[in-house]
């Protein structure tokens, strides 16, 4: 009677564990998607923001096309990029055809003084600031599920049962981090 006793204990153990195990990293993989969804929303409102600020600019700046170009490129790819690495990559390229943008903006005094295009830069302001967010959420929800998945004994449920996979985190790409990384020239001449 105890050895069946010992064995009812292990087996209801075991489905304890595994059923654990699977509603935590149902929940994380839930909370990484929604944090991926959060980033594609606010990716989607910036680029329909684009399409403003190009016709804003190219008012004023028409000789620019090379700029525009870029933009609409990298408008593409972000639009079409289907997963993190991709959607990283992408938007490293679309903020830096967007700083270009804005560095031709500078350029000209009439524009920056536009209430249209001072309220496009204030909406752009306020979505990068929302990408950012959506950003250290989703890396954090990535953590969180690749750690769990990697934690004993869930690993071991997880390679048996379950078959979850690391998500990828949403970097930068490495020569944005060696611009980042790089120390701004002050020039007082």
């Amino acid at each position: 009677m105890i050895p069946w006793i010992i064995i009812l204990c292990v087996v209801l153990i075991l489905i304890a564990a595994i059923w654990s195990s699977h509603n935590s990293l149902v929940r994380l993989n839930e909370r990484v998607k929604e944090a991926w969804a959060d980033i594609t929303v606010q990716l989607k409102y910036r680029a329909d923001l684009i399409p403003n600020v190009v016709s804003t600019v190219k008012a004023y700046a028409k000789h620019e096309s090379e700029a525009f170009e870029n933009l609409a490129a990298a408008r593409s790819a972000a639009m079409s990029a289907s997963s993190v690495k991709d959607a990283s990559k992408a938007e490293d390229q679309m903020s830096h055809a967007l700083s270009r943008i804005m560095a031709i903006a500078e350029s000209y005094p009439e524009l920056k003084a536009s209430a249209n295009f001072q309220q496009l830069q204030s909406q752009l302001q306020d979505v990068e600031d929302k990408i950012q967010a959506a950003r250290r959420f989703y890396n954090t929800g990535a953590k969180d599920f690749n750690t769990k998945v990697k934690l004993f004994p869930t690993n071991l449920i997880n390679n048996i049962f379950l078959h979850f996979k690391d998500y990828d985190y949403f970097e930068v790409s490495e020569e944005e981090q060696a611009r980042i990384e790089k120390a701004p020239e002050v020039n007082f001449d």
